[in-house]
C-alpha cells in the first residue's frame, strides 16, 4: 500500500517509470480478472490495455482512495463486462442473420498446464474448467464479477464495495448467492 501511494505520487508528477512499475506490478492480476470474465485472449489484452490507457490519461489528477489494485481491478471488470456485452450482442445478431440458435458463450478460467501433467490429468482439468466456466456463465453478471474479483483478483469484499460504490452487504450477498448457485449447478459434476 505504501509503495502504491509513492508510485501514484510519482505518476501524478509525470514520472513514466512509475506508470511502467504500476503496469508491471498489476498486469498479471488484472489479466486473470479479465480472463475470467472474457474467454478471448486478445480481448483480455485489449481490456487491460484500455484500462491502463485510461489510467495514464489521469496523470496529474488521479486520487487514490483505497487500494490501487482494487481500483484497477474494478476498472478491468467493468470494461470486460462491457466488452462481453458488446460481443454477445454481435454474436446474437450474427447468429440471427445466419438463422442459428443464440446460445451464450461461456467465459472463465483457463485450465492450468503444469510440467509433468499426464494427458489424462490435463484432459480431466480441461473438462473440469469447462464445467466451471459454463456454470460461471450461468450466473448473473454481478455475481460472476463478485466471485472473480474476490477469488482471482484477491480483493476483499470491503475493497470491492468501496471501488464499485456498492454496500459491502450487497457485494457479500452477490458472492454468496453466486457460490450457492455454482454449487447447485455443479452438484455431482465436480469431484472434490
Amino acid at each position: 500500500m505504501f509503495e502504491d501511494r509513492r508510485l501514484v505520487r510519482r505518476f501524478n508528477a509525470g514520472d513514466t517509470q512509475a506508470l511502467r512499475r504500476i503496469y508491471e506490478k498489476y498486469k498479471p492480476d488484472l489479466s486473470r480478472v479479465a480472463g475470467a470474465l472474457l474467454h478471448d485472449p486478445p480481448a483480455v489484452e485489449d481490456v487491460v490495455h484500455d484500462v491502463f490507457v485510461a489510467f495514464a490519461s489521469q496523470a496529474g489528477r488521479f486520487e487514490l482512495k483505497g487500494s490501487l489494485k482494487g481500483y484497477l481491478a474494478i476498472c478491468v471488470a467493468n470494461r470486460a463486462r462491457n466488452v462481453g456485452r458488446q460481443d454477445r450482442q454481435r454474436d446474437i445478431q450474427d447468429k440471427r442473420r445466419l438463422g442459428l440458435d443464440c446460445a451464450q458463450h461461456p467465459s472463465g478460467i483457463e485450465p492450468a498446464v503444469g510440467v509433468g501433467n499426464t494427458p489424462y490429468i490435463l484432459a480431466s482439468e480441461a473438462e473440469l474448467h469447462e464445467r466451471v466456466r459454463m456454470a460461471l456463465a450461468g450466473l448473473a453478471p454481478e455475481q460472476h464479477q463478485a466471485i472473480v474479483l474476490h477469488v482471482l483478483g484477491s480483493l476483499r469484499f470491503r475493497e470491492i464495495a468501496r471501488q464499485s460504490g456498492e454496500s459491502i452487504n450487497t457485494v457479500k450477498s452477490r458472492y454468496h448467492y453466486g457460490i450457492a448457485k455454482l454449487r447447485s449447478l455443479l452438484n455431482g459434476q465436480v469431484e472434490r
